[in-house]
């Protein structure tokens, strides 16, 4: 069935061929654009939907999130609003959680999490293995979280479980942890971090899963300069996350490189770090996206329109880049062209926001400015009119 989705007061397709077009229209058609264009011009359809003046722009696309998780971790957060300082070392909480909870627990858990984005206009999600650090555990939240996310990412290397040596601890990750996972995951990342992986075992990691075909990604430069955006270069890694702290050389590798800069202003905010030189990156020519980073310690929201309000009001994005990054951008950390843009051909991801424009987004920030949602097609959440 062909839906017809007209009145259209601004479109932000992100193809440099389309543009950003006022009083327009598209089609949507087995799950995918089947058609852009001028509500003028719109083609007939077995269903029209007039938006009556709204925005439109492709779904969010959420390129990290750690979403296969189980327990609590408030007192955490008030300690740390209280002053005490940010470490890696509080997934441990996560990790003993997540490997007591079952399957269907787990399961709900991120059904919930994955609903209420998609709720808020996120509607391609990538979300990460890491809290189970066993090799049942990690299988087993790499199946779930296939079940429910569009990309899935292993991460066994989150850190050193408790009592556990370390470089055992990195051969088990190479080894027969990445063995069990490696048929249900696209991905694979490690925290090359103070307190977590060193340069030399998350080398050993990173090049243990480009050997079985996965894809690369790499947590880096959160708590301070480090090896994290050189390694990621290096290796042709998709993304390195976090970029907190940069280095002149890190701002020209990442712009030189395929190598996409994914910022995650929400955790800077709930850890009280600096947020990521945004501006920086953008005026040397890196391609920058914006995520979540969903998860229960550091960045407990799913909210890339409060990650978009951020970029703009405080990161100096102007409305333009930060959207881009947040749809778009965040399709290029994935490595993928079908989502983050709607032009023939996408998947039919669509946003329309309660306002006459994506301006609204940082205009108006924590106003909730979803007003439907379609996910390939699917109508996800339609406001009540």
């Amino acid at each position: 069935m062909a839906i017809l989705i007209t009145g259209i007061g601004e479109l932000t397709t992100n193809d440099p061929a389309l543009g950003r077009l006022t009083e327009a229209a598209l089609v949507v058609e087995d799950g995918k654009v089947a058609w852009v264009g001028a509500t003028a011009q719109a083609p007939a359809a077995d269903e029209r939907v007039d938006v009556d003046g709204r925005a439109v722009l492709p779904g969010w696309v959420d390129s990290h999130t750690h979403l296969v998780f189980a327990g609590d971790r408030t007192a955490e957060f008030e300690a740390r609003m209280a002053g005490k300082p940010y470490t890696a070392g509080g997934i441990a909480i996560t990790v003993g959680a997540t490997r007591e909870a079952s399957d269907e627990q787990l399961a709900a858990n991120l059904r919930r999490h994955v609903g209420e984005a998609a709720r808020q206009g996120t509607t391609c999600l990538e979300t990460k293995t890491g809290y189970g650090l066993t090799v049942a555990d990690e299988a087993r939240s790499a199946r779930v979280a296939g079940e429910v996310a569009d990309e899935v990412t292993f991460l066994g290397a989150h850190l050193v479980p408790p009592g556990a040596d370390a470089e055992s601890y990195v051969d088990l990750v190479c080894g027969e942890m990445l063995d069990a996972v490696a048929g249900s995951v696209r991905w694979a990342d490690v925290f090359c971090e103070t307190g977590a992986f060193d340069e030399a075992q998350s080398a050993r990691v990173l090049k243990a899963a480009a050997e079985r075909g996965l894809g690369l990604r790499v947590h880096g430069n959160q708590l301070g300069e480090g090896p994290g955006v050189r390694l990621a270069v290096e290796l042709g890694a998709a993304s390195v996350d976090h970029c907190t702290y940069l280095s002149d050389s890190d701002v020209e590798a990442l712009a030189a490189s395929e190598t996409v800069a994914t910022l995650l202003p929400a955790c800077d905010l709930s850890t009280r770090q600096p947020l990521a030189p945004a501006r920086r990156l953008l005026d040397a020519g890196a391609t920058v996206a914006l995520a979540s980073n969903a998860n229960p310690g550091s960045s407990y929201t799913t909210s890339m329109a409060f990650c978009v309000a951020t970029a703009v009001l405080q990161m100096r994005m102007t409305i333009e880049e930060a959207v881009w990054a947040a749809t778009a951008g965040g399709a290029k950390a994935l490595r993928r062209d079908d989502v983050g843009v709607l032009r023939p051909g996408a998947r039919a991801d669509v946003h329309v926001l309660d306002a006459p424009s994506v301006t609204h987004l940082a205009y108006r920030p924590g106003v909730p400015l979803t007003h439907s949602v379609w996910r390939a097609g699917v109508r996800v959440t339609a406001a009540e009119s």
